[in-house]
C-alpha cells in the first residue's frame, strides 16, 4: 500500500510537472514570436504607411487596415446570427445526440478541417464565377462566412450545452415559454463561451490569406462597393514578402496586425465583462 501511495505521488507530481513545462513553453513561443515581430517592425512603423491613399512609393496599410475592418464585420453580420441560430436549433430543438444532430456536427466538424485553399477555390467558381460577383469583398466575405460558420456553431453549441438544465426548468415553473427562456436565461449565460468562438473566428478572418487571394483579390486600395476588389493586411503583408522588395514594411505591417488582433480580443473581453454584469 505504501509502494502503491509513494508510486501514485510520483507520478502525480511527473505530470504537474509536465504540465508546467508544457505551459511554460507554450509561453515562451507566445513572447519570443510576439517580441520577434516587435523588434523586425516597430523601428519601420513611419508616416507614409499611413497614407490614406497607396503607392508603389510609400506601400501605405491603411487601405488594407480599412478593407480588413469591413471584412471582419461584414463576415461577422453574416456568420454570426445564423451560427449562433443554428446551434439554439441543434441544442434546445433537435434534440440532443439524436441522428440529425450527429450528421450535422460530423458536418460541421468536416468543414472544419478542409484547408482554405480549398474554399478559396469555391468562392472563386461559385460566388465570383457562377454568380458573377467578381473578385470582391462580398465574395470574400462570403467565402469567409463558409469557413468560420462551423467553429461559431460547435463553441456555441458546448457553450449552450454547458448551462445547467436546472436554468431552464426554473424559467419553465416560471411559466415563462420556451423561447423566452432560450433568450432570457440560456444564451446570456452563455455568452462567455459564444464570444470565445467569436474572438477566434476574428482572428482567423484577420489573418486568412489563402482563401482571400482568389476572392477578395489583392488590389491595394479601398473599394467603392462591396462589389470592389481589395486587399485585407494579412494579404498585404504576404504580398509585401513575396515581392521581396519591401520586407521592412512587411515586418511593419505585422506589428500593425497583431495590435489590431490585440485590440479586437481587449474589446471583446470588455463587452463579455459588461454583458456579464448585465
Amino acid at each position: 500500500m505504501n509502494k502503491n501511495g509513494g508510486g501514485g505521488r510520483i507520478l502525480s507530481a511527473v505530470l504537474k510537472i509536465l504540465v508546467w513545462l508544457c505551459a511554460a513553453i507554450t509561453f515562451a513561443v507566445l513572447v519570443f514570436l510576439v517580441v520577434f515581430i516587435l523588434a523586425k517592425g516597430v523601428g519601420y512603423l513611419k508616416p507614409s504607411l499611413f497614407a490614406w491613399e497607396y503607392t508603389s512609393d510609400n506601400v501605405s496599410l491603411i487601405p488594407a487596415a480599412v478593407n480588413t475592418v469591413i471584412m471582419v464585420v461584414l463576415t461577422l453580420l453574416i456568420a454570426v446570427p445564423i451560427g449562433v441560430f443554428s446551434a439554439i436549433f441543434l441544442v434546445e430543438y433537435a434534440g440532443r445526440e439524436t441522428r440529425l444532430v450527429k450528421i450535422i456536427r460530423m458536418t460541421a466538424e468536416t468543414l472544419s478541417g478542409i484547408p482554405s485553399i480549398v474554399y478559396g477555390l469555391f468562392g472563386l467558381m461559385f460566388f465570383a464565377t457562377a454568380l458573377k460577383w467578381g473578385i470582391s469583398i462580398l465574395s470574400g466575405s462570403l467565402t469567409m462566412v463558409i469557413m468560420i460558420l462551423p467553429l461559431i456553431m460547435r463553441t456555441t453549441e458546448e457553450a449552450l450545452k454547458a448551462v445547467p438544465d436546472t436554468y431552464r426548468e426554473a424559467s419553465f415553473g416560471l411559466g415563462a415559454g420556451k423561447l423566452r427562456t432560450i433568450f432570457k436565461i440560456v444564451l446570456p449565460a452563455a455568452v462567455p463561451g459564444i464570444l470565445a468562438g467569436i474572438i477566434l473566428s476574428t482572428g482567423r478572418i484577420v489573418g486568412e490569406t489563402a482563401a482571400l487571394i482568389f476572392t477578395a483579390g489583392t488590389v491595394a486600395q479601398i473599394p467603392s462597393s462591396l462589389m470592389g476588389s481589395g486587399r485585407t493586411l494579412a494579404l498585404h503583408m504576404y504580398v509585401l514578402s513575396s515581392e521581396a522588395l519591401h520586407m521592412n514594411e512587411a515586418y511593419a505591417t505585422a506589428v500593425v496586425l497583431l495590435l489590431l488582433v490585440l485590440l479586437i480580443n481587449g474589446v471583446s473581453g470588455v463587452i463579455a465583462g459588461k454583458l456579464m454584469k448585465v
